[in-house]
């Protein structure tokens, strides 16, 4: 609470996505006056999108192979996943009115299925609790007296709160608000920052003109994908550039350390993870050899058109015909088409972004060591995670653990009393 007889202490947020959004709850709920600052016109636009599809805050699965999806991150990570973890997140949502499932996945969703009422919701109890959200307002860094800067509709802004937390979210989706933009003013104020890469990604794959012609935008159903030992069944869609989807977006992170390190990966996609070499030669042994190879893939095995396309991509890219294949070779084919991808699609169509403020620049509370009293949350941190709810989740721990550290913070320069 703020020192009796003194005016409460004053912290800017910059960022009203959810990492932003939560440190100001914190901030508030514990007597400081919050002021939350945002260059869109509207708050958690990247939130309402992702609610679009139905808003997967978080997953159900037990804590350690929970923690394990993000990877390397992973210990960094711990302290704000143990203070806020997934039960915590659902309970947080109930407080909103916005009772939680867990679908057959695992995967946690508001009953709602969707962003705006629990949105909606938290703008208004944050508003109650005294936060003034003021958007339209660009942070371009700091002046010479050390106040945070705004480029504003009307003129530029100045102002000196007495902590600060950082939550612009990375680089991909730059339309809803997370441009990026922000590692350069870290950069000049000496914070180290691990390069910005997509994840949860498409990738670049040099098909045929013709394939490209014939099949971009078609849906790739009940697949699997093989890298090493990383195995993924899912869905995913040919783009005129290459792939994307589910299964591709699971892979995202091995992915692309492959190409980093050699410039292309290949991945083993299996067109019917069901069935085995052997059952699949049976099946396309009981359809007349007499019948189209077309025909044959369609009646044996269901194969979509989309698929067949994949399987002569493949074989003309052994210089062979698929029609001139064995039985055996076209069962193996089917169940591991190789697939070579030669790069990530654009970070701008990511769904998420890797890299960010390196763990080294902070300190256990998320405050940035070259700038005492800033703390820095979500998507701006070095982590990735899958999609499945791990993405909302760490974004809206490191959010809380950022506007505690802020507390403490506040309470070490004697601005705030227990």
């Amino acid at each position: 609470m703020a020192i009796e007889g003194a005016p409460p202490p004053v912290a800017a947020v910059i960022g009203a996505g959810p990492a932003g959004l939560m440190a100001a709850e914190v901030l508030a709920s514990g007597g400081v006056a919050v002021t939350v600052y945002d260059h869109m016109p509207s708050a958690g636009r990247k939130l309402l999108m992702a609610g679009r599809g139905g808003l997967n805050l978080t997953h159900s699965e037990d804590s350690d192979r929970f923690r394990a999806r993000y990877r390397m991150a992973t210990p960094k990570l711990t302290t704000a996943l143990d203070a806020f973890g997934p039960d915590d997140l659902r309970a947080w949502s109930q407080t909103l009115g916005q009772t939680t499932f867990v679908g057959t996945s695992g995967r946690v969703f508001p009953q709602a299925m969707k962003a705006s009422p629990l949105l909606r919701a938290w703008l208004n109890r944050l508003q109650e609790s005294g936060v003034t959200i003021r958007l339209r307002h660009s942070w371009t860094g700091w002046n010479d007296a050390s106040e945070l800067t705004f480029d504003t509709p009307d003129s530029g802004l100045a102002v000196r709160p007495d902590v600060t937390v950082l939550a612009l979210g990375g680089a991909s989706w730059p339309r809803l608000g997370s441009d990026g933009r922000w590692t350069s003013i870290l950069q000049r104020a000496g914070v180290a920052l691990t390069p910005l890469q997509p994840s949860n990604c498409g990738f670049r794959v040099e098909w045929s003109e013709l394939f490209r012609e014939r099949f971009s935008g078609q849906p790739l159903k009940r697949i699997a994908l093989t890298l090493a030992d990383d195995h993924v069944r899912g869905e995913a869609t040919i783009t005129a550039q290459g792939i994307e989807g589910g299964a591709i977006y699971a892979l995202s992170a091995p992915l692309r350390e492959v190409i980093a390190r050699g410039g292309t990966a290949t991945i083993s996609l299996s067109l019917r993870p069901d069935l085995s070499v052997n059952a699949l030669r049976q099946r396309l042994e009981a359809v007349p050899a007499k019948q189209s190879l077309a025909n044959r893939l369609r009646k044996a095995l269901r194969l979509p058109p989309v698929a067949i396309g994949l399987l002569h991509e493949a074989a003309l890219a052994r210089g062979q015909r698929l029609a001139d294949l064995s039985t055996d070779a076209l069962a193996d084919l089917i169940c591991a088409v190789p697939l070579r991808l030669v790069g990530t699609a654009p970070l701008a169509d990511a769904i998420s972004t890797a890299g960010g403020i390196a763990w080294d620049a902070l300190d256990e509370h998320l405050m940035l060591l070259r700038q005492p009293g800033v703390f820095a949350a979500g998507e701006m941190l070095d982590w990735e995670a899958p999609t499945g709810g791990y993405l909302l989740q760490a974004t809206f721990a490191t959010g809380r653990l950022a506007g505690r550290g802020a507390l403490s913070w506040l309470e070490r320069q004697g601005r705030l009393s227990r």
